[in-house]
């Protein structure tokens, strides 16, 4: 802190103090109950610390950004893709596009086994590596006119890497986007209050877009007004809507939902970003924070306690119920999005590289929305850990581990070595007005739980928990559906940079032929595995969705790699540690998963191991859950075969890039004068903009002599 003044080393301890103080408390607490106001103070603490001393280390010493020089956004303007937006918009929009399903159900199924490894891997990993990784690789993304990550380690990697890279990334994408589909699908379907409480955020982004494009350019705070006021008007009216005649048409099947979803991202995917994408995430930040930042509120307000314990016997024993596996390396695993997510990277270098305004504000949206989502996770783990826990294994343990009725899931649970009575089970659903909550797996019904415990006691008592619970289920499913949109975006891009390669005319990604067909494809992939999922319970997404959390890790893998080559061809040697640290890390992480996953004889683990146990069942005749007839008992030996093979290849995928990163930063450290880049040369920017919301003395006079104000600062247009 040098040359920092009383006020800010008096604050700053006071941060430090507070955040210590929450980690001391979860570390040192042996059987008694802990306040989660205690982890809500670790975290913040923590993320504050991060944010302002390491980030900022990163972003001034290691990156060295340049507020001189012109973004693609500025550059390449053309209204489509690439288009200068508000730092405050771009941060809502960037938040949300990353903020899917994992910073939700993630640590929600990784409370099995405490509280405390979760907590420690969500925090530490989010400040070291999740939130390097997602800056690192938007800067990188940019000096490149916003390539694809597969494109980048094609170019900068070499063409083996490269083609291994292009070719994971984009396999995995597809199976990412196919299951967030999946959950939304699962989350909407026959929910009248939901669909349409979602389905109005399109007419209303529409309205913003078109308003600041076009009816009040620039003017982002009454904008903001209008946006937030219509989205409650919409929240509001969805509950009447579900109690009206009207709710028919808006109770929607599984199969109409994957339709619309079909239509709906695709018509996403190639409308000028600042017409629906920007202002329809940059609406749906405010609900997502807004509803965690109250969820914060209320744990602070009301005191809850964690009732799991900091660390369960499943976390040692590996044979937990809800998900098999030992602490390491599948806590890392199971948790992704709040610690380190490789989706995020495919974003970094995807829609928001080519829609920054200048390159200084890659910390706040870069770092900072990855440190947003991990409290989301925090959250989450919070809501997961304040219920009972005999309430919290009965609803995520399987079917076939607890049975079908409160009374045999009651005797399970307690053979799990907690209690938790039939009444006690009954008296829970109907609290939240549900038939039954036994083996509602997946972490969002626990969540929408956790979320109604405690905002029940701060707003309606107990009469009002069923209204709190059917409205986390709806917040979930708009986190999910703004990473979905952004993502099928991502994937088009992806597409056109692979094709482009062989194609020139597809590398300009606005071309609309290219456009259009590459939209079509994408959208037509993921959706193929939507459709077969809704229909066969055991089939399309269903099958490839054990990969998720693999997946999503190797991805984050091939990102560090990317960002630690880069580092080390562009003379930044000394600092290669930043990425390379948590690159060795998750390497270990996730290529100990995908070995488990391939290799071991527990049939709960390994994909094989499966295989041959219900090969052997359907050899002698029999029927093993979660198969119901023969028939199921084939697709699970399909499955559990194409799962342990893709697993393998990803894996080996995986590895190529590293070797060849390594070759390539070897080479390049031997010999720097024969390191080439395909940064984009410097050129000089005509935008002022400030680099984090709040402008700095110095910003202000910047904006001032260029004639705008901090307020009013969204268009290039007007900063020039």
């Amino acid at each position: 802190m040098r040359n920092a003044s009383p006020k800010s080393i008096a604050i700053w301890s006071a941060v430090a103090l507070v955040g210590a103080a929450g980690w001391a408390v979860l570390a040192l607490a042996r059987g008694e109950e802990v306040s989660a106001a205690w982890m809500v103070a670790a975290a913040l603490g923590s993320y504050a610390i991060g944010y302002r001393f390491y980030a900022r280390f990163i972003v001034t010493r290691v990156l060295k950004v340049d507020k001189t020089r012109a973004t693609p956004a500025e550059r390449l303007d053309n209204g489509i893709d690439f288009h200068p937006t508000d730092r405050r918009v771009l941060l809502g929009h960037h938040f949300a596009a990353i903020a899917g399903a994992g910073p939700l159900v993630g640590p929600v199924l990784a409370a099995q086994m405490g509280y405390l490894p979760g907590t420690i891997w969500i925090i530490v990993g989010v400040i070291f590596a999740g939130a390097v990784q997602d800056m690192v690789t938007l800067f990188f993304s940019m000096r490149r006119d916003g390539k694809s990550l597969g494109q980048m380690a094609r170019e900068e990697i070499g063409p083996v890497g490269g083609a291994a890279a292009l070719l994971a990334v984009l396999a995995i994408m597809i199976i990412l986007l196919a299951v967030l589909a999946l959950v939304v699908v699962n989350a909407l379907a026959e929910s009248p209050w939901g669909t349409f409480s979602i389905g109005m955020t399109i007419p209303i982004a529409l309205f913003m877009g078109f308003y600041l494009r076009v009816l009040r350019p620039g003017r982002v705070t009454e904008v903001s007004v209008i946006g937030i006021a219509l989205l409650l008007l919409a929240l509001v009216s969805g509950r009447w809507v579900a109690e009206s005649s009207w709710a028919e048409a808006f109770t929607l099947a599984p199969s109409t939902l994957v339709i619309w979803l079909l239509v709906y991202s695709f018509v996403a995917s190639i409308l000028p970003v600042w017409m629906l994408l920007a202002p329809r995430d940059y609406l749906s930040t405010f609900m997502k924070i807004g509803t965690i930042g109250l969820l914060a509120l209320g744990v602070i307000f009301t005191l809850p306690t964690m009732k799991m314990e900091g660390v369960t016997d499943f976390a040692g024993g590996g044979d937990g119920p809800v998900f098999a596996g030992s602490l390491f390396p599948f806590v890392f695993i199971t948790i992704a999005c709040g610690a380190l997510s490789g989706f995020h990277a495919l974003i970094s270098s995807g829609t928001t590289p080519k829609m920054m305004q200048k390159e200084t504000q890659v910390r706040m949206i870069g770092y900072g929305s990855m440190l947003m989502e991990s409290f989301v996770a925090i959250m989450a783990m919070v809501a997961a850990s304040i219920i009972d826990p005999g309430l919290y294994f009965a609803m995520n343990a399987p079917a076939g581990v607890i049975g079908d009725n409160v009374q045999a899931a009651s005797e399970a649970v307690k053979g799990l070595g907690y209690t938790i009575t039939p009444d006690q089970l009954a008296a829970a659903a109907k609290a939240v007005e549900e038939q039954s909550l036994l083996s509602r797996t997946g972490g969002a019904p626990t969540l929408a739980i956790g979320v109604s415990e405690i905002f029940s006691k701060v707003i309606g008592g107990a009469g009002m928990k069923a209204f709190w619970y059917h409205f986390a289920i709806m917040f979930e499913a708009l986190f999910i559906l703004t990473a979905l949109d952004a993502g099928t975006r991502v994937g088009r891009f992806m597409l056109q940079d692979m094709l482009g390669n062989v194609y020139k005319p597809f590398r300009r990604v606005s071309w609309w032929p290219g456009l259009l067909a590459s939209s079509a494809v994408i959208v037509a992939l993921w959706g193929y595995f939507l459709w077969v999922g809704v229909h066969e319970p055991l089939g399309g997404i269903n099958q490839l969705f054990p990969l998720f959390g693999i997946a999503n890790q190797l991805l984050a893998a091939v990102a560090l790699a990317v960002c630690t080559t880069l580092l080390v061809k562009s003379g930044r040697l000394k600092w290669a540690w930043v990425t390379a640290v948590p690159l060795a890390w998750d390497a270990v992480v996730t290529l100990t998963a995908s070995w488990q996953k391939v290799f071991s004889s527990d049939p709960k683990v390994g994909f094989f191991e499966q295989r041959s146990v219900y090969q052997e069942a359907i050899d002698a005749g029999k029927v093993l859950p979660p198969a119901k007839n023969m028939d199921d008992m084939h697709t699970v030996v399909t499955n559990s075969t194409v799962d342990g093979v893709l697993s393998a290849l990803f894996a080996v995928l995986v590895i190529v890039v590293l070797l060849d990163a390594g070759r390539t930063c070897f080479r390049a450290i031997r010999n720097p004068g024969t390191a080439t880049l395909t940064e984009v040369p410097h050129q000089e920017s005509k935008i002022v903009a400030p680099a984090g919301l709040i402008p700095t003395k110095e910003e202000k006079a910047e904006l001032a002599a260029a004639g705008t104000s901090s307020s009013s600062s969204s268009s290039s247009e007007e900063v020039r």
